[in-house]
């Protein structure tokens, strides 16, 4: 049964006959030229509840580093999980998120009883799972891993940076920006670059 495109984040009850634990799934970094992909599950504790969840591109970086503090500790449970720019490029920048979800789900301390997760595509769960278009601004859950799964990648760009300086990965967390570019044309692709990638793979010519 679809969501409905009237539920917002303020509401606590879901449009499904659910009667257990509930999990949100969603991910970052599906468009970077570099990176892996990361993918986070949270359940929310309803007695607990967190203030200012949204779609992590909708609020500040300052305010995301306080959420994700916040959501860790208050959350019933929560999971981070990647998937390698070799898996990437093994199995395709869909599939390898989808394994990123999968882990992350399979990563919980608690079994949920139905899995949301943004977008429209599954991963293979051994649990119930429903695909929520623009799920990480109408439900708090996926609001929720979209913050966890989007500060983590960004702690990985800032690492990435420490270690490969000439790209910029902390500028521009791995996306294809004319400086990125740039560094790829003048010092060719690194150990962090997703080689499947048009832009990564011409640069080796």
């Amino acid at each position: 049964m679809p969501l409905k495109k009237s539920f917002c984040a303020e509401q606590q009850s879901l449009p499904f006959d659910v009667s257990g634990l509930v999990a949100g799934v969603d991910e970052a970094g599906r468009g970077p030229l570099a990176g892996p992909v990361v993918a986070a599950a949270v359940i929310l504790d309803d007695q607990n509840p967190i203030r200012g969840l949204n779609d992590s591109k909708k609020i500040t970086a300052r305010r995301r580093e306080a959420l994700f503090d916040e959501i860790r500790a208050r959350s019933l449970c929560c999971a981070i999980a990647e998937a390698s720019v070799q898996e990437i490029d093994a199995l395709n920048i869909l599939q390898a998120t989808l394994l990123a979800m999968k882990r992350a789900v399979e990563a919980l301390r608690l079994p949920p009883k139905l899995v949301l997760v943004d977008g429209n595509r599954l991963p293979a769960l051994a649990v119930r799972a429903e695909a929520v278009v623009q799920g990480d601004a109408l439900i708090p859950a996926i609001s929720a891993a979209s913050i966890l799964a989007k500060v983590h990648r960004d702690r990985l760009c800032a690492q990435m940076h420490l270690r490969h300086p000439a790209y910029g990965f902390d500028q521009h967390k791995g996306y294809g920006t004319a400086q990125h570019l740039a560094a790829l044309q003048a010092h060719g692709p690194s150990d962090c670059h997703r080689m499947t990638f048009a832009p990564v793979a011409r640069s080796l010519r």
